[in-house]
C-alpha cells in the first residue's frame, strides 16, 4: 500500500490516532490490503485511545469502515477536532464514545458526491447510490445528535458549518476544549453555503448602466455569473 493516512503514537498517557489530511489518498474500497491493515494495527493493543482528527474529508466508505471499527473497539475512543471535521471526516469523528473541540476547530456535513459516466440507467444508478450513502451517512449523525433525520438531511444539502459551541449545541460534539465544566454553551455559529451566497448576492451592489458594464467579461459581470451558479 502506499503513504497511509492515519499514524499511532504510544506514551505513558496510552495510545493515540492521528488523521491528519485527506481520507484515503491512495485507495480503500476494493482494496483487501488497506482496511485490514488499519484494523490490524487498531486491534495491536488495548486500553482506551484518543483520536486527533484534523481531515478535510475523502473516502465515505473509507469513512465509514473506520467508524465502525473504532465504535466495534473495546476501550474508550475520545475523538479531539483540533482543527477541522469535514465531510467524510465528520463521520469518523462520530464514532467517539466523546468528542471534543478545539475552540477554534470547525465541522461541517454535506451530501456525498461522486462522478458517474454512462448511459441514463448508470446515471439513476448512481443517484440511488447516493441516496443510500446519504442515508447510511444520517444514521451516524442521529445515533449521535437524536436529531430528527429530516433537518440532519436539510443541513447536509445545505452544506453546513458548526463551531465548536454550536456543534456541542446540536449535539455533534460533547465538550469545547480548554473550557471550565459547568459553563453554559452560547454564542456559538452555524452557517451553510447557499445562505452566504444569496446574502452576498443581495449585498452586491448594482453597477450604472455604462457601456463598460454592458460587456460581457468585466469583473461585476464575472462575480455574478459565478455567485449564481454557486446558488444551486
Amino acid at each position: 500500500m502506499g503513504k497511509k493516512f492515519w499514524n499511532w503514537v504510544e506514551n505513558q498517557e496510552g495510545r493515540t490516532l492521528y488523521f491528519d489530511g485527506y481520507i484515503a489518498q491512495d485507495s480503500w474500497f476494493e482494496d483487501d490490503i488497506t482496511p485490514k491493515q488499519f484494523k490490524a494495527e487498531l486491534s495491536d493493543g488495548n486500553g482506551d485511545i484518543s483520536v486527533w482528527l484534523n481531515s478535510p474529508g475523502g473516502d465515505v466508505f473509507a469513512a465509514s469502515q473506520i467508524y465502525t471499527m473504532l465504535k466495534e473497539y473495546e476501550g474508550k475512543v475520545t475523538v479531539k477536532i483540533d482543527g477541522l471535521a469535514a465531510s467524510a471526516a465528520s463521520v469518523i469523528a462520530m464514532s467517539g464514545d466523546e468528542i471534543h473541540m478545539s475552540p477554534v476547530a470547525m465541522m461541517m456535513i454535506h451530501n456525498p458526491s461522486t462522478v458517474i459516466f454512462g448511459e441514463a440507467e448508470d446515471l439513476k444508478s448512481g443517484i440511488s447510490m447516493l441516496s443510500e450513502v446519504k442515508e447510511s451517512i444520517i444514521n451516524a449523525y442521529e445515533q449521535k445528535t437524536g436529531l430528527s433525520r429530516t433537518r440532519i438531511s436539510y443541513m447536509m444539502d445545505s452544506e453546513t458549518w458548526f463551531s465548536a459551541k454550536k456543534a456541542v449545541e446540536l449535539g455533534f460534539a460533547d465538550e469545547v476544549m480548554y473550557e471550565e465544566g459547568g459553563e453554559e454553551i452560547s454564542d456559538g455559529f452555524i452557517f451553510d453555503k447557499v445562505t452566504v451566497t444569496n446574502a452576498l448576492i443581495k449585498k452586491l451592489p448594482k453597477p450604472k448602466q455604462t457601456d463598460s458594464y454592458k460587456e460581457e467579461g468585466t469583473p461585476y459581470d464575472q462575480l455574478q455569473k459565478r455567485l449564481d451558479l454557486l446558488k444551486y
